[in-house]
C-alpha cells in the first residue's frame, strides 16, 4: 500500500510536518490527544518519548484517527486514513530534551509569588492542587525546557538528566513496532553514538526512517559526516534535524531564526538525506523559509534534498559530493514541539477538567468522546500543519 509511505512522499516533495510530543513528555492523556488531533490535521510524523506506555498511547490515538478519516474529510481536512510515522527519541549522552525539573516544595516560602508556576508552558508545576493532591513538579508533564530554573527567586529548582541505556532500552522500544528513531547527539560524542547505534542496528531494517538531531557546534559538519559513515549503508530514509534553539518555539517569532540558520549550514554541507528544522519553530517558520527561498515549490522547482536527493540515505556517494548545479538545496520539512503543544493547550485543559462519573469512578474524557473539542483541536492543529502543506497547492 503506497499510503504506508505517504510521509516519505511529503519528505520528497518538501512539505513534511512532524509533531514533537517531547522526548521527556510522559503525560499519557495529552500524548494521546495531541497525536489524534495532529494526525487528523495531516501530520507526517509523531515523535514521542521512548517509553512503552507513551508509545501505546500514541498507537491507540492512531487507531482512533483511522476510524475518523471519513468525518475528517467531510469537514474539509485532507486526512485519508494513512498513519503518520511513529518515532521515538533516544539520546547518546546528556541532552536538555532528556531531563526533568525538580524541587522540594517545603522549601518554598509561603509568600513566594511562584513565578515558576506561571512560566511553565506544560503546566507541570502545581501548589496545593486539590485535583492532583500534590505540590511540586508533575514529572509526567515536565519536558525539560528549564524556564523555571532562572525564574525561581530562591534558586531551589534543579534538573535531573537521564540517558538511554542502549542495551536495555533498544530491545524494549524497538519491539513495539515504531516506524522511526531519532538519535539526539552532539559534536564530540562519536563513540557514544556508535554504542547506541550498535544497540539499535539489529532492528534497523524494520525502520522506515532514521533522524539525527544535533545542535550547532564547532566542527559540526565534520561530525555529521563521521556519523553518516557509521550508519551507512542504510535502508531507510535519513533526516538531519537542525536543533536551533531547543524547546523555545512558543516564546516568540524570533526563536525560529536559529533553526533556519542551522538548516542553511547543514544544507551547505551537502550531506545525503533530508534536512528538517526543529528547535524554536513556530508560526513564523514557514513564512521565513518562503521569504528566503528555502522551500521546494509545487512541481519540484526550487531545490533538492541535499547531495543524495530523495535517495540520499541509500546512496553510496560521498557526503561531500556536489548538488545538481541546476537546483538549490531546500528544507524538506519542519518539526514543531513546544509551539504545537501550547497551541492546543486550551483544548487539552478543558478536556482534562471534564470528568465523567460511572459508578462513582471518575475518568478523564478522551478527546474523541467530545465532538466539539475534538474538531476544535483538529482545526487548531490544521492551522499549523497547513502552513507547510499549502506549498503543494501553489
Amino acid at each position: 500500500m503506497t499510503d504506508l509511505f505517504a510521509p516519505l512522499q511529503s519528505l520528497k516533495q518538501g512539505h513534511w510536518f512532524k509533531l514533537i510530543c517531547g522526548a521527556s513528555f510522559q503525560h499519557l492523556p495529552a500524548v494521546r490527544s495531541l497525536t489524534l488531533a495532529y494526525t487528523l490535521a495531516g501530520a507526517d510524523c509523531i515523535d514521542v518519548a521512548a517509553d512503552p506506555a507513551v508509545i501505546a498511547a500514541a498507537q491507540a490515538a492512531l487507531q482512533v484517527a483511522r476510524t475518523l478519516a471519513r468525518e475528517a474529510q467531510k469537514r474539509g481536512f485532507d486526512y485519508k486514513g494513512n498513519s503518520p510515522f511513529l518515532m521515538v527519541s533516544l539520546n547518546d549522552g546528556e541532552d536538555p530534551h532528556f531531563r526533568k525539573a525538580e524541587f522540594n516544595p517545603t522549601e518554598c516560602p509561603t509568600d513566594c509569588p511562584r513565578p515558576c508556576e506561571r512560566i511553565c508552558p506544560a503546566q507541570a508545576i502545581v501548589f496545593n492542587s486539590i485535583k492532583e493532591d500534590f505540590s511540586g513538579v508533575l514529572s509526567q508533564k515536565c519536558y525539560g525546557c528549564g524556564r523555571c530554573i532562572p525564574a525561581c527567586p530562591y534558586d531551589i529548582i534543579y534538573t535531573s538528566s537521564y540517558m538511554s541505556t542502549p542495551g536495555a532500552i533498544a530491545p524494549l522500544v524497538m519491539s513495539t513496532g515504531v516506524d522511526a528513531v531519532e538519535i539526539h547527539t552532539k559534536v564530540g560524542r562519536l563513540a557514544e553514538f556508535e554504542q547506541l547505534w550498535q544497540a539499535i542496528s539489529p532492528w534497523a531494517d524494520q525502520l522506515k526512517l532514521l533522524a539525527i538531531s544535533c545542535p550547532d557546534g564547532e566542527g559540526m559538519t565534520d561530525y555529521l559526516r563521521a556519523v553518516y559513515d557509521l550508519i551507512t549503508p542504510l535502508n531507510s530514509a535519513l533526516i538531519w534535524q537542525t536543533d536551533g534553539r531547543p524547546m523555545s518555539g512558543d516564546i516568540g517569532d524570533g526563536t525560529t531564526i536559529a533553526a533556519v540558520k542551522l538548516g542553511q549550514k547543514v544544507l551547505a554541507a551537502k550531506l545525503p538525506g533530508y534536512v528538517q528544522l526543529a528547535g524554536g519553530t513556530n508560526s513564523y517558520t514557514v513564512a521565513k523559509l518562503k521569504a528566503m527561498g528555502l522551500l521546494k515549490r509545487a512541481g519540484g522547482a526550487g531545490g533538492d534534498e541535499g547531495a543524495g536527493g530523495d535517495e540520499g540515505a541509500k546512496s553510496s556517494s560521498s557526503p561531500s559530493s556536489p548538488s545538481s548545479p541546476s537546483s538549490s538545496p531546500s528544507i524538506s520539512g519542519v518539526a514543531y514541539g513546544s509551539y504545537a503543544r501550547v497551541l492546543l493547550s486550551p483544548i487539552l485543559e478543558q478536556l482534562e477538567n471534564k470528568e465523567v462519573s460511572n459508578t462513582n469512578v471518575k475518568a478523564t474524557v478522551r478527546l474523541e468522546e467530545d465532538d466539539t473539542l475534538l474538531w476544535q483541536a483538529v482545526e487548531l492543529a490544521h492551522s499549523l500543519v497547513s502552513q507547510i502543506k499549502s506549498q503543494q497547492e501553489r
